[in-house]
């Protein structure tokens, strides 16, 4: 386990957590989306929608956390997204109503694979759900690649479980399938010892 923390992302950190989705996303999703799709991300971009989300979140329950890992130098290593559940956390065809108002959605959950096995997630996720907690949300849903076995893994052992609900992104004329995991968010943080 290493030193770091977590705190709420700042704007000045836009740049880095674009660079840290860009590095995880071409080295954990090289089989999974295609190659020109990676390849064709731009940095700059992402780092202008990071930036937005982070000085102008569309409520106070939409959240960007960063994890820091301290050492002679501090790095930050990953970073969490997350707000009230909307569209893009339903499945296709499920009603509007079928995530109510007490449901939080994970957007983004990513460590750079160089900082990975270090705690890093783990700080991510309990942070947020303290936040989620606070804001008064009952369960947690996110959705990840079928072929993602590092995030499914890194969840279901948090507890995470599927919900039965499935999708596929079309991603330049291909489908990557993918499914819902949820969890209920605990009333009271866990006891120390």
């Amino acid at each position: 386990m290493s030193l770091g923390y977590v705190r709420p992302a700042r704007p000045e950190d836009a740049a880095e957590i674009a660079r840290i989705q860009l590095a995880t996303w071409r080295v954990a999703y090289r089989r999974l989306l295609p190659r020109e799709v990676l390849d064709g991300l731009d940095e700059a971009s992402l780092a202008e929608r990071w930036d937005a989300s982070v000085r102008q979140p569309p409520s106070d329950t939409h959240r960007v956390l960063v994890a820091v890992e301290q050492a002679e130098q501090s790095y930050l290593v990953g970073f969490a997204a997350s707000g009230p559940a909307d569209a893009e956390a339903l499945a296709p065809n499920e009603p509007a109503e079928a995530l109510g108002a007490d449901v939080v959605a994970v957007t983004d959950l990513l460590v750079e694979p160089r900082w990975g096995r270090r705690g890093h997630g783990s700080r991510l996720l309990a942070a947020s759900v303290d936040l989620w907690r606070e804001s008064g949300f009952d369960r947690a849903v996110a959705w990840v690649f079928e072929g993602d076995q590092a995030s499914r893994k890194f969840l279901t052992t948090a507890g995470w479980e599927p919900d039965g609900a499935g999708r596929a992104l079309d991603v330049d004329d291909m489908l990557v399938p993918q499914l819902r995991l949820h969890v209920a968010v605990p009333t009271e943080p866990p006891r120390a010892g």
